[in-house]
């Protein structure tokens, strides 16, 4: 083995290895991968992976990862059948038995998934259809399942194998696999990656890629990587062989089948059956205390009821016992998702937290991104800066990965919020949330209201407004929500929007550097305000923030950049990534704390304690300027993400309680409300505004987000300027479009929409349209499809709504109210 190389991957797992074959595909050459097992029965989780791959998931991202995984892992296994070796895969398709009502529910809701991701050829199915699949289910037992043909068996480490020698082939002999090669160490030198310190000694290389899985953070944290998961143990067991399956010369007939009431899993041996179980209580391990393999000893005292409910569902395992058993360790992160991208050790790459359903996609999207600079897709979810601070937290990672583990298998709402650890980040305004009896969620660790109880006294003026939502439309909802909507619409709302972040970009070259960064024109005067997207070279939407010129005293070259508290690490990494070193760039947000005053109302309130002109002609819409509101000093910003008239007003943090107290009192003569985040949606939905992750992301352009509006081609030369040209010259081809629901229904998000039969595409945001009377949802939808009054159908939990492409936005369209 030599002793320098282009790339080092370190972990020869399925993530590792999928990366190694992408990366020689791409032109990559000299690429190590090492171990610390044996090749190719690794240490690591693919080794004892049960091998099954469930497709379906919430998340597009991840659906894509599988979607590519079994297309590319089946190409494999008909390669090597096709050369006398034995199966890589037994594609046999998936069940997921229904217990009881709610679950057949869910499992609808997990079909509408799989047609808004395009997954085809799944179908909910009877109990009868279930036992024609798999003669072993009790029929009487369940309600029915769900049904996906293209789910699978894949064995581990046959795919393995087959990965390193395609490697070999594509890198035309210069990818090397070494086992026992134990990494002790990285080699950095002025924040760069310079190699590996192994037990053979010091490896030098350009790139590393840490593939490390379950092992996470071990070498990392002390240079500041840090990579929030750990190690969950999982019980495997394996049956003596089955009277019903004697003399079965397939590995894999039946359908890999998941009983997620009772949190099992099951896949065939040949005449024996596995026995998956995560009904137990969390078994949680630090990376930095296992041991040299993913491999611990059975506690068959974590066993008893996962096997009690195994033989309920499949009568004949009773005649069976258990012929081998392990606890085999997998990686959980704190929200679930991989942990991909370049780390803050320049050349140091991640991509853990990878489970082998998902591990081929990931592979190859973050070869992509080693070579292009940009994965090919939206990896936001899998993003390694996608993390707040707290989050890399013991006490955090402890309670999240462990939550997760126990709610794999749960029926979670999308609106259900985590339980711990709760009140991590509080804003100054807290203590008046907790008075007006706030519904209190979490959001990035802020506390935030999602309506508040003291305004359950509107319900009586607005409540013939306000339609009802049934069972699983309407948990984690309150009609309080539309009530404070309408009466911001009628008068006005405080607004806690202390999670608002701001990136503060100065320096000489800071014009310059975010003229380049955005695509809109940010050379404005002083105290204008600008919203613009970030792109990538793709022209896909990075990031959708507004940016302000401050004030002269503060010299002209600074400037705030605007985005969501959600989203801050995401962001301030992005503009941090292409600083040049004439720009500093510095997150100030923890030092601001923010409210927003809007309604039609906003203006009679803030006039009677601020202090000079805030009238139109003295305060135009998307301008700035420093005031005092009382004794506090205020940076106004008169926008509204609500669509009122209004403002979003600054103050240092220790100002802030008294600033929502001044405005609160002062408003009592006008019916100002608070008003919380769920109002706050649906305000913004009738506007037609964005929201960044949901409605636009990097999948997608300005043109076709329909924020084309604020694009200036003109200004110069910026970051995704020659995409966007392209995509303008070859016309748009599929539109953002605002739907309305033509009767009654509610809508969550991520249901499939169709034309006569047709998918078309899925829902982004969804909310009722309080004033205007009518279920808003938005979707991408070719553009033969775009057009006002086309007619199609949105999908919620098995049901077919008719709704109508709208004008948009469906409520105020000159927006005239803002601009009062």
């Amino acid at each position: 083995m030599q002793m320098k190389y282009r790339l080092i991957i370190v972990g020869a797992g399925i993530a590792g290895s999928s990366a190694a074959y992408h990366l020689a595909q791409l032109g990559w050459r000299d690429i190590l991968v090492i171990d610390k097992g044996e090749l190719f029965e690794i240490d690591g989780s693919t080794s004892h992976a049960p091998g099954g791959m469930f497709l379906t998931n919430s998340s597009k991202m991840m659906v894509e990862f599988a979607r590519y995984s079994r297309r590319w892992y089946g190409e494999l296994h008909d390669a090597a059948v096709a050369g006398g070796s034995e199966p890589l895969m037994y594609g046999v398709g998936g069940l997921e038995v229904a217990y009881n009502q709610e679950r057949m529910q869910d499992l609808q809701r997990r079909w509408g998934w799989a047609k808004s991701f395009g997954l085809e050829g799944a179908a909910v199915i009877t109990p009868t259809e279930v036992t024609a699949l798999n003669p072993l289910v009790d029929p009487k037992v369940i309600h029915g399942a769900y049904w996906t043909p293209f789910d699978a068996v894949a064995k581990g480490v046959r795919l393995l194998q087959a990965m390193a020698r395609a490697a070999e082939q594509a890198g035309e002999g210069r990818v090397t696999f070494a086992g026992n090669t134990a990494v002790q160490d990285l080699i950095t030198e002025n924040g760069r990656i310079k190699g590996v310190l192994t037990a053979q000694g010091p490896i030098e290389a350009e790139t590393v890629l840490w593939c490390t899985n379950i092992w996470g953070d071990v070498f990392t944290q002390k240079y500041g990587v840090h990579l929030p998961l750990m190690a969950a143990q999982h019980l495997y067991a394996t049956t003596t062989p089955l009277a019903e399956l004697k003399g079965e010369t397939v590995e894999v007939r039946h359908p890999l089948m998941r009983h997620q009431d009772h949190a099992m899993y099951y896949r065939q041996h040949f005449d024996a059956y596995g026995v998956g179980s995560y009904q137990h209580v969390p078994l949680m391990m630090d990376p930095k205390q296992l041991g040299k393999t993913a491999k611990l000893p059975f506690t068959p005292e974590h066993f008893v009821e996962g096997w009690n409910s195994s033989v309920e569902l499949m009568p004949a395992l009773q005649h069976t016992q258990i012929a081998t058993q392990f606890n085999g360790m997998f990686a959980f992160t704190t929200d679930g998702y991989p942990i991909m991208g370049e780390t803050n050790v320049k050349g140091l790459w991640s991509a853990v937290g990878l489970w082998l359903t998902h591990a081929g996609g990931a592979g190859k999207a973050i070869a992509q991104w080693m070579t292009f600079g940009d994965p090919g897709l939206d990896l936001r979810e899998a993003d390694i800066v996608r993390f707040q601070k707290h989050y890399y937290s013991k006490r955090y990672i402890a309670a999240r990965t462990a939550q997760n583990y126990d709610e794999v298998y749960d029926i979670i709402h999308p609106n259900e919020q985590i339980t711990n650890p709760r009140h991590v980040r509080l804003s100054p305004f807290h203590a008046r949330l907790v008075e007006q009896r706030g519904a209190l969620a979490q959001s990035a660790g802020w506390e935030v209201a999602q309506w508040y109880e003291e305004n359950a006294r509107l319900l009586e003026k607005y409540e013939d407004q306000i339609p009802q939502r049934e069972s699983w439309a309407g948990k984690f909802w309150s009609p309080i929500q539309g009530a404070e909507h309408l009466a911001v619409r009628e008068s006005a709302g405080l607004f806690n929007l202390a999670a608002l972040a701001i990136i503060e970009v100065a320096g000489p070259g800071a014009l310059t550097y975010l003229n380049y960064l955005a695509a809109n024109q940010i050379d404005k005067p002083v105290d204008r305000l600008v919203y613009t997207s970030l792109l990538n070279q793709r022209g896909g939407i990075v990031a959708d923030v507004t940016i302000v010129r401050r004030g002269a005293s503060s010299g002209p070259n600074k400037f705030w950049v605007i985005t969501g508290g959600g989203v801050l690490p995401h962001d301030l990494a992005w503009i941090e990534q292409h600083a040049p070193e004439d720009v500093v760039v510095t997150d100030v947000s923890s030092a601001w704390a923010t409210v927003g005053l809007w309604g039609p109302k906003a203006r009679e309130v803030l006039a009677s304690v601020a202090e000079g002109d805030v009238s139109n002609a003295g305060f135009p819409y998307y301008t700035a300027k420093p005031i005092f509101i009382d004794a506090v000093p205020v940076y106004a910003l008169r926008v509204s993400y609500a669509g009122e008239l209004g403002w979003e007003l600054y103050t240092p943090t220790e100002y802030a309680l008294r600033l929502w107290d001044v405005l609160w009192a002062a408003g009592r003569a006008h019916d100002l409300i608070a008003a919380g985040s769920g109002a706050f949606d649906s305000l913004r939905l009738e506007k037609g505004y964005r929201l960044w992750g949901t409605d636009i992301h990097t999948d997608y352009n300005p043109y076709e987000a329909g924020i084309g509006f604020a694009v200036k081609l003109d200004k110069g030369d910026f970051l995704g300027r020659e995409a966007l040209v392209n995509a303008k010259a070859e016309g748009v081809k599929q539109k953002l479009c605002c739907l309305t629901l033509t009767g009654p229904g509610a809508l969550l998000g991520k249901e499939p929409i169709f034309s006569n039969g047709t998918r078309l595409g899925y829902v982004t945001s969804a909310n009722y349209g309080y004033s205007i009377g009518k279920f808003i949802a938005y979707g991408y939808l070719p553009i033969e499809f775009a057009k006002t009054g086309t007619a199609v159908e949105i999908e919620f939990l098995g049901t077919r709504l008719p709704a109508v492409v709208s004008d948009e936005p469906v409520f105020d369209a000159k927006s005239a109210r803002m601009k009062a």
